[in-house]
């Protein structure tokens, strides 16, 4: 969504939950009347007994991953194999995806020095990265080892994958990129980052019969124009570290729209006819708001 001012606006129900993830990390430092460190009620949290049952079996009622011994989830490597298998696609990897704990990176920062130069405080900072065409990624990663490998210096933060895209959201990062450098990268485009924030259903736009339905109703504003066919863009694919090709992952162009010009346009070869429906085309095709929320990025064909 673009706003008044040209830059995107996020819509209100990620916002809305991106606000309340923000006042979770950002809580006030109560504290009870001697001073001591305290809960909202004034409590002092000294000597309070932590003990008990946890999250999703955890023995610590804090969160869920003290028992986590770092490995990656058994279901990550069986869905990448369907994958490749071409038995699954890219629908079936994130919605995985959205059931797994994640590892995201962070490195110390020092926020101030002293008056002698030496750090007066100290800070972390969550690892981002730039994909090559400019825009932040945050990388994520299914086990310890994996982010080790890939920044020895980073510390792993365990997270489940919907608070890391929220994350990656606060962080202007369009792509989380899942254990890159590894044998096998996955790429989670902007959509599908913003659908597993939102924890719900993603389906890729080269697949959404709905965004085909409204770009079949502007067929008749462009002259010339007989039909438009959806397709996955060349950036869908990916590689591994030795080259094998996967059918997803890949961080776009995600969506490729064929445009297929009426019979006697085709047949007549008028090239300055079917530029003129192709620069017709592409502007109404920003006048199509859910093409931009639907699809992270489009490449436009014309087929002979």
């Amino acid at each position: 969504m673009t706003g008044p001012d040209g830059g995107r606006h996020l819509p209100g129900h990620i916002q809305a939950a991106l606000n309340r993830n923000l006042e979770r990390q950002r809580p006030p430092q109560h504290r009870d009347d001697a001073g001591r460190p305290a809960d909202s009620a004034g409590v002092a949290w000294e000597g309070r007994d932590l003990s008990g049952g946890g999250i999703d079996g955890s023995a610590n009622p804090l969160h869920a991953f003290d028992a986590d011994d770092g490995t990656a989830d058994p279901a990550w490597g069986a869905v990448l194999d369907r994958l490749a298998a071409g038995e699954a696609g890219e629908p079936e990897v994130v919605d995985t995806l959205s059931r797994m704990r994640v590892f995201a990176a962070v490195v110390p920062t020092v926020a101030e020095h002293d008056e002698h130069g030496g750090d007066k405080e100290a800070d972390v900072a969550i690892v981002t990265l730039k994909a090559p065409d400019g825009r932040t990624a945050l990388p994520v990663f299914t086990h310890v080892p994996a982010l080790t490998a890939w920044h020895p210096q980073a510390r792993p933060v365990a997270t489940w994958m919907p608070r890391a895209c929220l994350s990656a959201v606060d962080e202007g990062a369009e792509l989380v990129v899942v254990d890159p450098a590894a044998e096998r990268t996955f790429v989670v485009r902007r959509p599908a980052v913003w659908a597993l924030a939102q924890q719900r259903d993603w389906t890729p736009a080269y697949a959404d019969e709905a965004l085909a339905d409204e770009l079949a109703a502007v067929v008749d504003l462009v002259p010339g124009l007989d039909r438009i066919g959806l397709a996955p863009g060349a950036g869908v694919a990916s590689r591994t570290a030795a080259g094998a090709v996967l059918p997803g992952g890949g961080s776009g162009p995600e969506l490729r729209l064929v445009a297929y010009p009426e019979a006697q346009l085709a047949t007549a070869e008028d090239e300055a006819g079917l530029r003129l429906m192709a620069a017709t085309l592409q502007q109404v095709l920003g006048e199509v708001p859910s093409l931009a929320e639907k699809a992270d990025s489009v490449e436009i064909t014309i087929s002979r």
